[in-house]
């Protein structure tokens, strides 16, 4: 009898690019998981998103949602707790090729992440009333839709694929340099998940839609802030295509719901 495939991981991220949350259940909305890249970290200026790419010490912010309220941790700063606002001043924000409507988080966040980061910036939470449409290219119905993440309300990643990467590593790496919503075990062999098309988990449907090109932040380790050459160097030994080096699946869902650590994970296309 074959063993069964399960939910191993679930995170979140709330602020984009930076700590992500370990769960132990996931609510589901229309952008993906409640709360997941609900936020983001933008240029003052020019409203463009920021990212680890350009300020790897975004690593060290430890976004946490509690009880509704988003507490922002990081070393030598003071914990800052943020009201999340829905209403106040609307700042039109650039993610990658789309420009957002989003509620600006306060002076107070602002200082806090300026001092940080040690540049010009602001939070901003997405408008509720926004639609960011996910690419039509790898869409499943029209109304799909994505929060302040890459592209894609979810990253799937399993962990037969991350031990078989550790393999051919000098030092192994943690399944956080990788950043994935939901974490899968017991597929049997790595990069299985590259050839489902489709799974079930507890009540919701997920549409596989595209590999994930890999980029430098995967070279960033979470706990330092360090950068360094892997694992992009290795992976591009065996991973590498047309779109880069690919390491990871791209989901789409189809209802909401919850899922749970432990959950069985159903491969039906």
């Amino acid at each position: 009898m074959t063993a069964a495939i399960t939910v191993s991981g679930l995170f979140v991220y709330p602020v984009k690019s930076c700590g992500g949350t370990a769960l132990t259940t996931a609510e589901i909305g229309p952008r993906g998981f409640q709360h997941d890249r609900e936020f983001m970290v933008v240029d003052t200026a020019s409203g463009l998103f920021l990212t680890q790419r350009e300020y790897p010490r975004m690593a060290l912010i430890r976004p946490q949602i509690v009880a509704g309220v988003l507490r922002l941790c990081g070393a030598g700063m003071p914990p800052l707790a943020v009201q999340p606002l829905s209403d106040g001043i609307m700042r039109s924000v650039v993610v990658w090729r789309d420009r957002c409507r989003a509620v600006d988080q306060g002076d107070e966040a602002a200082r806090w992440l300026r001092d940080f980061l040690q540049t010009d910036c602001r939070l901003v939470r997405m408008a509720q009333d926004e639609v960011r449409a996910v690419d039509p290219a790898y869409a499943v119905s029209s109304d799909d839709q994505v929060g302040f993440a890459d592209g894609y309300p979810f990253l799937l990643l399993s962990e037969e694929s991350l031990a078989d990467l550790n393999t051919r590593l000098a030092e192994p790496l943690p399944m956080n340099r990788f950043r994935p919503n939901i974490v899968v075990s017991g597929a049997g062999r790595p990069y299985l998940e590259d050839q489902w098309r489709q799974i079930r988990i507890g009540e919701t449907l997920f549409q596989i839609v595209k590999s994930c090109a890999r980029c430098v932040i995967t070279t960033t380790d979470q706990e330092t802030a360090v950068r360094g050459v892997e694992p992009l160097s290795v992976l591009a030994t065996y991973r590498r295509s047309e779109r880069g080096v690919l390491f990871g699946q791209n989901l789409m869902h189809t209802g909401t719901g919850s899922i749970r650590l432990g959950d069985e994970v159903l491969v039906v296309g």
